[in-house]
């Protein structure tokens, strides 16, 4: 078996190694932005056209519930990629694996651009989304761990290892910055035309991004530690199967911590648009730009929890996001229900930073408990089950919590609990900040 570059990566300079690292992060954090541009556009444009455009002959609450339907199948198919792409990642390399994520969900996302909307051909408009948004899904599944490792692989030393790792993280907001910022100017553009073919441009300029995107990632050498894991044989087989033999436990805690963190993220910045809009009569513009506000402030909280997680403690750092974000939920939801403008702006900007405390550490946290053979496959296959119990979830149930309960609190309540999973989930995780990650172990 021969990767190019993956021999080369191994035998580097000091100088030289540092350059690469530098490379990879920029590679990595660039490449995530446009992959989750890619993922929060559909999400962003969900809460705000889907339902009146695919689900018009269902009231504004049922439409809105079929909408996020939709949206959820983006969450079910990302464990599919993350065990796809996990697979070829800790076979063939980071690299290659990274390069096919990005090409399929930009082109996914680009075909979205042109599906016809129910009054054209009918249901059949709403099952295109559905295939489509699978397929984005799968590429997404796949992208998280190859992007972490592509970072963290080339840290030299453990005492920057979660500072570096968070950059790929970084990605996130820069994506929904983008996102929301193309939808808020094509809104403000179009104006009333935006529920016609406003909301379509922000999907059809994705292919851009796309060629920005494979050009960089081309440019990069594979890790050193697949590198050395490829000069000595030990590349598995199946490793999608044999981490799921050898760390189930990993496995399964590390997408329960994630609770806590990703079913509240997509509350903030998903369903906070069909609330703000539907019960709390909120613009449209507005809560764009709260939300736009928010991922500025997710720059620089991302990678200081990152970064703090190198001084205290990668686990020790997640708890106290978790516990900061199940106290921040009353806050948010009470500062919402005001219904005052300055003060829902204020929710929803504050919203990102608990949820950051976890996220920044989240990366190295869960990279580091699986052995470098089985890295890619068992670190994606953690971070993404959680798709499926959390983040794919978490508008539906907050949106049928709200029509049950007609308040928030029932939402606040359903985000204690998923903190206080993530909180039982981490304490129950093992804290790996100073090992080594280049050297093999047997994951126990």
């Amino acid at each position: 078996m021969t990767i190019v570059g993956a021999a080369d990566s191994a035998t580097l300079s000091a100088a030289e190694h540092s350059r690469q690292l530098r490379r990879a992060v920029i590679a990595s954090t660039i490449g995530t932005t446009i992959e989750w541009y890619d993922f929060f556009i559909y999400g962003t444009v969900t809460g705000l056209v889907f339902a009146k455009l695919y689900f018009p002959q269902s009231n504004p609450l049922t439409g809105t519930l079929q909408a996020f339907a939709i949206y959820a199948v983006g969450f079910v198919a990302r464990p599919i990629g993350a065990a796809i792409f996990g697979h070829y990642g800790d076979r063939i390399g980071r690299k290659a694996a990274l390069i096919a994520t990005l090409l399929l969900m930009g082109l996914a996302t680009f075909a979205v651009a042109f599906v016809p909307t129910y009054a054209s051909i009918g249901i059949w408009g709403a099952v295109l989304l559905t295939v489509l948004r699978f397929v984005q899904g799968v590429g997404v599944g796949g992208e998280w761990g190859g992007s972490v490792l592509l970072s963290m692989e080339w840290a030299r030393t453990t005492a920057h290892r979660g500072f570096v790792a968070s950059w790929p993280q970084f990605g996130v907001p820069a994506g929904l910055f983008l996102a929301n910022l193309i939808v808020l100017a094509f809104s403000t553009i179009s104006g009333p035309a935006f529920l016609s073919w406003g909301w379509r441009i922000p999907f059809a300029l994705s292919i851009v991004l796309v060629g920005i995107g494979l050009y960089i990632r081309l440019g990069i050498l594979e890790t050193p530690v697949f590198a050395r894991l490829l000069a000595r044989d030990q590349i598995e087989d199946s490793p999608t199967i044999e981490v799921l033999r050898r760390q189930p436990r990993e496995v399964a805690l590390t997408a329960l911590a994630r609770m806590g963190e990703q079913a509240p993220f997509y509350v903030f910045t998903a369903f906070v648009f069909s609330y703000g809009v539907t019960a709390l009569h909120m613009s449209r513009d507005m809560l764009l730009t709260a939300v736009l506000t928010a991922s500025v402030v997710s720059f620089f909280t991302i990678p200081f929890a990152g970064f703090l997680s190198d001084r205290i403690g990668r686990r020790r750092m997640y708890m106290i996001g978790a516990a900061v974000t199940g106290v921040f939920a009353f806050i948010y939801f009470a500062l919402l229900d005001t219904a005052v403008p300055g003060w829902v702006f204020l929710a929803i900007v504050l919203s990102l930073i608990p949820h950051d405390l976890m996220y920044g550490p989240q990366a190295a946290l869960i990279a580091e408990c699986f052995t470098g053979r089985l890295r890619y496959s068992g670190a994606s296959l953690g971070y993404q089950l959680a798709s499926v119990i959390a983040g794919g979830p978490a508008p539906l149930i907050a949106t049928a919590l709200f029509a049950a309960y007609k308040s928030g609190y029932a939402v606040t309540v359903y985000i204690l609990a998923c903190a206080v999973i993530s909180l039982i989930a981490a304490a129950l995780l093992p804290d790996y900040t100073n090992r080594d990650i280049s050297a093999e172990y047997d994951g126990r």
